[in-house]
């Protein structure tokens, strides 16, 4: 068995684990990244990115902001349609100048893929985790495999940034971890369509018939989704019915309409919010998909990891700086605070913006209230604003 050793073991290479990596390196603090995919699959992986402001400024503060000053999309305001019209948040003149950015995660991670190349520091791929060890004592220990080899890792701190499906939770007794989950009744279909956008500003339709949006991806790409069952498949999609589907649900009159294109990708994504407590046990700290889920009405989950990498490495930063662990005392409480109104935020849209099949005359009533409060009035305006664009971290 092959023994290794290092200050901070990262369990994870998606964008809380390289993130966290690249933060403490710049803080002299060594890590190890073992993540169980190949390096291919992990840059490869597609998602959608909106970063808030505060993660535009983080990525800035980090030295990773130059191919995105090149390539990001800078959003003033999203386009709500319903009732034939449109029903434009402009959260920049709402809050005062705040934007977001449209940057895909991928080129994201491909960022930070390359800066820690740069630092020629630890990142392992395919190295599977089996469990971690001594996870309550001074020296936590992480067993994985590696090429048909058994090895272990010692450290001090272990960070899970293993996504949802990822082995660290299994650390945490089941008397301790307490999960609150809520699954939502529907899917997104989701496609990526070579066509140019057909406005500038990322686009919701509020349709009886179901939801749909337009994202962007580029001047050229387009990302676009449609409410569906939630257990539906995408072969029962064809491109003719999800461009049908696309022009019921997001034209209105006096608008272009969506531009269609060559549709590349097509996938079924099921809903659902999910969030465990506490998110620290002993030395194990969870971060981003690993400790919490949210539905991508908000554009949240790169987000909202940051801002958990953003307090534990502040804290693990004070801590060996100057043995100061009150930051780390404190992370598991300073994240769920922020993380609940994040979930009250995407919780709220989901809400708001989907058709319910089941819902009551009232309750439908009641969601046109939601949309035209948000929508029409400069309170409404204003709390949509703050919340897309991002809540302060506290770090």
């Amino acid at each position: 068995m092959t023994g290794h050793s290092t200050p901070v073991a990262i369990i994870g290479a998606g964008p809380a684990g390289l993130m966290l990596a690249h933060m403490l390196h710049r803080a002299g603090i060594d890590s190890i990244v073992l993540e169980s995919r190949s390096r291919e699959h992990v840059k490869d992986r597609l998602r959608a990115g909106v970063l808030e402001h505060g993660s535009v400024d983080f990525l800035r503060e980090m030295g990773l902001d130059a191919r995105m000053r090149v390539k990001g999309m800078p959003q003033t305001g999203i386009d709500f349609r319903f009732d034939g019209a449109v029903h434009r948040i402009d959260f920049a003149a709402a809050t005062g100048g705040r934007t977001v950015m449209v940057y895909p995660q991928h080129e994201v991670v491909a960022d930070l893929l390359l800066a820690r190349d740069a630092a020629g520091a630890g990142m392992w791929f395919g190295a599977a985790v089996q469990g971690i060890d001594n996870v309550e004592g001074p020296r936590p220990r992480v067993r994985y495999q590696l090429d048909g080899e058994e090895c272990t890792l010692e450290c001090e701190f272990v960070a899970g940034c293993d996504g949802f499906r990822g082995a660290s939770r299994s650390a945490v007794p089941a008397s301790v971890l307490r999960v609150h989950e809520r699954v939502y009744p529907f899917g997104w279909l989701g496609i990526l369509a070579d066509a140019a956008p057909a406005a500038p500003d990322v686009t919701w339709g509020c349709h009886e018939r179901g939801f749909a949006m337009m994202s962007i991806r580029s001047p050229e790409v387009t990302r676009l989704y449609l409410q569906c069952e939630p257990d539906d498949a995408a072969n029962n999609w064809p491109d003719a019915r999800i461009w049908s589907e696309l022009h019921q649900r997001l034209d209105v009159p006096g608008r272009p309409p969506i531009n269609q294109g060559r549709i590349t990708q097509k996938s079924v994504t099921a809903m659902r919010s999910f969030q465990i407590e506490p998110m620290r046990y002993g030395h194990l700290f969870f971060a981003g998909d690993a400790a919490h889920i949210v539905p991508p009405t908000g554009a949240k989950g790169l987000n909202a990891a940051f801002a958990d990498v953003k307090v534990l490495g502040n804290a693990l930063i004070r801590y060996y700086a100057n043995g100061d662990a009150a930051g780390l005392d404190r992370y598991s409480e300073v994240c769920l605070r922020r993380m609940w109104l994040v979930h009250r935020f995407s919780s709220g849209l989901c809400t708001m913006v989907h058709r319910f099949d089941q819902d009551s005359s009232f309750a439908r009533h009641m969601q046109r209230a939601d949309l035209d409060y948000m929508t029409g009035t400069i309170a409404g305006r204003l709390a949509f604003s703050e919340n897309f664009t991002g809540l302060p971290v506290d770090a």
